[in-house]
């Protein structure tokens, strides 16, 4: 299946069909109130509609693909730009000039600026780093000390951002405060999106006054952190310096907005969608204590005792299928929107020219049709002589195409040696209170993990 754009020729030579519209929208809402009802319900079900579905938020139509072939279309045809309902809600967080939600031309020029921040290369630079923050994170906890999994995850995700793009000593009160803000600006954008309601939420009311004094407080933590680095005079060989000296298409010194957005793209993606992904690590490995053993093993085995290292990741074998597995099954982002930006074609289907595509990668890979097992935790589907089964672009926990996250490397190493040095030091149980259920938001993550931690005997 491919995407094409519709020419008179084309037209003629094959009749586009109207997706089918997916049933149960209320008038005025659409199938708004199913996404804030039991989106990741809805979405899921989907497919069983047809490839491709319209669906209406509020009085817009936006089609919805359902196949891995047809979603890894989208997100590699030049047919299709970063658009729609949600990067409309993030721009109030991210702006017009970040990378995360810029296109064309203004999109490549900053995917060169930030790019060598990230290349598989530099990665290792930032190995003592990780290690340091990983091993911090566990020597905090104590035995029958409750652990609030979203405040520490925030905490170290916002910390390896900083001090390994920014080059700051960043501490915690700045991570606290990102992890409050976050919480209330993303929790907001995702109601913008799905019910967009318009002036409504310029109106004084407790929510909206909230939302604003929490998007306020991080721009005021992004231009504390702007000043300071231009105050100092330092140019460290890093993400911001590199930043501060780019130039734009015309040779000149990018504007200061730009610097801001992009600034905001570096801090704020970034750490929920991590921060959000160790919170779901934190509960794979409380759920399934067998693989937090495997991982322990295998840890003991690789370093033979000493504490594991960045250079250890590559040797961790089950700890990262344990890590794409969790992403797999918990994705962080778990709903994507495009714009067509001419008529169009997917799946035999007609898409119009300005037409919003939503789709999900939650739903595709829950997908029983690509997986066996779909709902089983099973890390050893990420073998290689399993993996193959798996369809293409049925798993893509970061995109593909020119939208690819360019921080996929330094991701999953953090990722992957922050399991390794929490599984290979204790096992973990929830504490009364705790609510590991799925918080649906912009990102998606446990609602109140709160974990014990419970030290492991010495191998």
């Amino acid at each position: 299946m491919t995407v094409e754009s519709v020419t008179p020729e084309a037209a003629a030579a094959a009749e586009l069909r109207e997706p089918p519209v997916a049933g149960g929208g209320v008038p005025g809402l659409g199938h708004g109130w199913k996404l804030v009802r039991d989106p990741l319900a809805f979405m899921s079900q989907l497919r069983d509609h047809g490839d491709v579905v319209r669906l209406k938020l509020g009085p817009k139509t936006v089609y919805a693909p359902t196949t891995p072939e047809l979603t890894g279309a989208v997100a590699l045809s030049p047919d299709y730009i970063i658009a729609g309902p949600l990067w409309e809600s993030l721009e109030g967080l991210l702006g017009k000039k970040g990378v995360a939600t810029a296109n064309g031309p203004l999109h490549r020029r900053q995917r060169r600026t930030i790019q060598p921040a990230f290349r598989l290369g530099a990665i290792p630079a930032y190995g003592p780093i990780m290690e340091e923050e990983a091993h911090a994170l566990t020597e905090r906890w104590q035995p029958g000390q409750t652990i609030d999994c979203t405040s520490e995850a925030f905490r170290v995700a916002v910390r390896v951002a900083a001090r390994c793009l920014l080059r700051g000593k960043y501490m915690d009160e700045r991570a606290e405060r990102l992890c409050t803000a976050l919480a209330v600006v993303f929790r907001g954008m995702y109601r913008r999106m799905v019910v967009p309601l318009g002036p409504l939420y310029k109106l004084p009311f407790p929510a909206n006054r909230e939302f604003n004094r929490a998007l306020a407080d991080l721009h005021s933590l992004v231009d504390e952190i702007i000043a300071e680095r231009r105050a100092s005079g330092q140019k460290p060989d890093d993400l911001l310096t590199a930043l501060l000296e780019a130039k734009d298409e015309n040779g000149d010194p990018i504007d200061e907005q730009e610097i801001h957005d992009q600034v905001v793209a570096i801090l704020t993606p970034g750490s929920e969608t991590i921060a959000s992904t160790i919170m779901s690590l934190l509960l794979v490995l409380t759920e399934h204590p067998e693989h937090a053993d495997r991982i322990c093993e295998e840890v003991r085995s690789v370093t033979g005792g000493r504490p594991v290292a960045f250079e250890d990741v590559r040797k961790l074998t089950h700890t990262n299928n344990v890590v794409v597995e969790a992403m797999r099954l918990h994705p962080a982002v778990w709903i994507l929107t495009r714009r067509a930006v001419t008529d169009t074609e997917l799946g035999g289907y007609r898409i119009p020219a300005g037409a919003d595509i939503i789709y999900s990668p939650f739903a595709i890979q829950r997908d029983p049709r690509s997986y066996a097992h779909h709902l089983d935790f099973d890390p050893d589907r990420w073998l290689p002589e399993r993996a193959e089964d798996v369809p293409k672009y049925a798993m893509n926990p970061f995109s593909v195409g020119n939208r690819k996250c360019p921080s996929d490397h330094f991701s999953m190493a953090q990722l992957t040696l922050i399991t390794a040095a929490v599984a290979a030091k204790y096992r973990f149980r929830e504490v009364p209170g705790s609510n590991g259920a799925t918080r649906v938001g912009i990102t998606l993550r446990p609602h109140r993990l709160l974990l014990t931690p419970v030290p492991r005997q010495a191998g």
